[in-house]
C-alpha cells in the first residue's frame, strides 16, 4: 500500500510539474507574440509619423518642395508609373540584376572562402590582395568593367560581384577560422582527414554565419546594382534616379528611392524567412 501510495504521489508530482512547465511555455509564447506585435506597431507608427512630418514640412514650406517633393505627390508618381507600365519594366530589370549579383556573389564568395581555408598557402597569397581590393572604391572600377564586358547587364552584375564576393569571402572565412579548435581535435583523434573535418565540423559550425551573410548581401547587391546603373544603364531604377536628377524631376527620384527601399525590405524579409526554415532543419 505504501509503495502504491508513493508511486501515486510521484505520478501526481510529475503531472503537476508538466502542467506548470506547459503553462510557463504558453506564457512565454504569449509574451513573445505580444512583443512582436508591439514592435510592428511601433515600426508602423514611426513610418506613418515620418511620412506625415515630411508632408507637413513640405506643405508649410519648411523644406524645399522642389528638392524633397512630398509623399502625396511621390505616391501619385508611383501610381502613374504603375498604371502606364513603365515602373514594371524598370523594376524587373533591376530585380533581375540584383538577384543575379546576390546569388552569384554569395555562391562564389563562399566557394572562395572554402578554397582559402582548405589551402593555407593560398590564403597567405590572397590575403593582402583581398584587403586591397575590398578597400578600392567600386565606382572607380565601374568604367573598367564597362570596357571589359560592355555597357549592359553583364557589367552591372560584375560591379555587384566586386562588392558581394569579397564581403562574403571575408565573413565566411573568418567564421571557418573561428570554429572551436577542440571540436577539430576531437574529430582528428578519430582519424578524420581534412575533408571530413570540414564537412563534419567546420561547415556545420559556420552554417549560421553563412546564412547570415545572405542578409548582408541583400544590401550589398542593391548598392552594386544601383552604382552600375548610375554608370551605364538605360533602364532600371538607378537609371530613373539619374534621369530624374538630369531633368530636375525630384519626385521621380524620391519615388524610385521609396520603391528601392520597399523591394529591398521585402527581399530582406524573404532571406530572414529562408534563414528560419534552414536553421530549424539543422
Amino acid at each position: 500500500m505504501l509503495v502504491n501510495k508513493a508511486g501515486a504521489e510521484n505520478t501526481g508530482t510529475a503531472a503537476s510539474r508538466s502542467e506548470w512547465l506547459s503553462s510557463r511555455h504558453e506564457e512565454f509564447k504569449r509574451a513573445k507574440r505580444l512583443r512582436k506585435r508591439a514592435v510592428f506597431a511601433v515600426q508602423g507608427s514611426l513610418l506613418v509619423l515620418f511620412f506625415a512630418a515630411w508632408e507637413t514640412a513640405a506643405r508649410l514650406g519648411w523644406i524645399d518642395r522642389l528638392l524633397f517633393s512630398y509623399p502625396s505627390k511621390v505616391f501619385r508618381q508611383i501610381y502613374v508609373n504603375m498604371a502606364d507600365g513603365s515602373l514594371w519594366h524598370h523594376l524587373g530589370i533591376t530585380l533581375g540584376e540584383t538577384a543575379a549579383g546576390f546569388v552569384l556573389g554569395t555562391l562564389l564568395g563562399t566557394l572562395l572562402a572554402v578554397a582559402i581555408w582548405w589551402s593555407p598557402f593560398l590564403s597567405a597569397v590572397l590575403d593582402p590582395y583581398m584587403v586591397v581590393f575590398n578597400s578600392m572604391p567600386k565606382v572607380a572600377l565601374g568604367p573598367i568593367f564597362i570596357v571589359m564586358f560592355g555597357a549592359g547587364f553583364t557589367s552591372i552584375v560584375v560591379t555587384t560581384l566586386s562588392i558581394t564576393i569579397i564581403v562574403t569571402t571575408l565573413v565566411v572565412y573568418n567564421s571557418f577560422c573561428g570554429v572551436d579548435p577542440n571540436l577539430v581535435k576531437v574529430v582528428r583523434s578519430f582519424g578524420a582527414n581534412r575533408r571530413q573535418v570540414f564537412f563534419k565540423v567546420i561547415l556545420p559550425s559556420s552554417f549560421p554565419a553563412i546564412v547570415s551573410t545572405l542578409k548582408v548581401n541583400v544590401g550589398m547587391s542593391w548598392v552594386g546594382v544601383i552604382v552600375g546603373e548610375f554608370l551605364v544603364a538605360k533602364s532600371g531604377l538607378g537609371y530613373l534616379i539619374i534621369y530624374g536628377f538630369q531633368v530636375f524631376n525630384f519626385t521621380l527620384v524620391m519615388s524610385s528611392l521609396i520603391i528601392i527601399a520597399f523591394v529591398a525590405t521585402a527581399m530582406y524579409q524573404l532571406v530572414v524567412y529562408i534563414e528560419k526554415v534552414l536553421l530549424s532543419r539543422r
